[in-house]
């Protein structure tokens, strides 16, 4: 006589799987998070960067700093644009030297809501959550 071995998970088995994933989901999320947080953070930085070197050439181009990031002729990358809202304050070019202010605040419904605004002026000064 011939017998068959049906085999296969049983339910215990599988909800025990179920389990172990559900916690390590939950272990991992919040790291994952934060990483993007960071990863936004640091798209906005580089971005000031950018524009802060723009800021520069403009000057030597114009005798005097630009109002606008679009008068600086850039955009933000989609990262930065999607989570944080780019401008220039502070500008005075009749001070001397002449200033500006450029800064990234987190928008409001997007994963950095609640950061740091980010800040550079015109000696290339950064706020502390630059460094964070």
């Amino acid at each position: 006589m011939r017998q068959d071995k049906i085999t296969g998970f049983s339910l215990l088995e599988l909800m025990i799987v179920v389990v172990i994933v559900a916690i390590l989901a939950a272990v991992a999320y919040p790291s994952y998070q934060q990483h993007i947080v960071r990863t936004n953070r640091a798209a906005a930085q580089q971005y000031l960067l950018e524009v802060s070197s723009l800021q520069h050439q403009f000057i030597l181009d114009n005798r005097g700093y630009a109002a606008t990031v679009a008068a600086l002729g850039t955009t933000p990358a989609a990262l930065v644009v999607d989570n944080y809202t780019v401008t220039i304050t502070g500008v005075d070019n009749t001070a001397s030297p002449p200033t500006y202010t450029l800064q990234a605040a987190p928008r409001s419904g997007t994963t950095q809501q609640g950061s740091d605004t980010l800040t550079v002026n015109h000696l290339g000064q950064k706020n502390a959550t630059w460094y964070d």
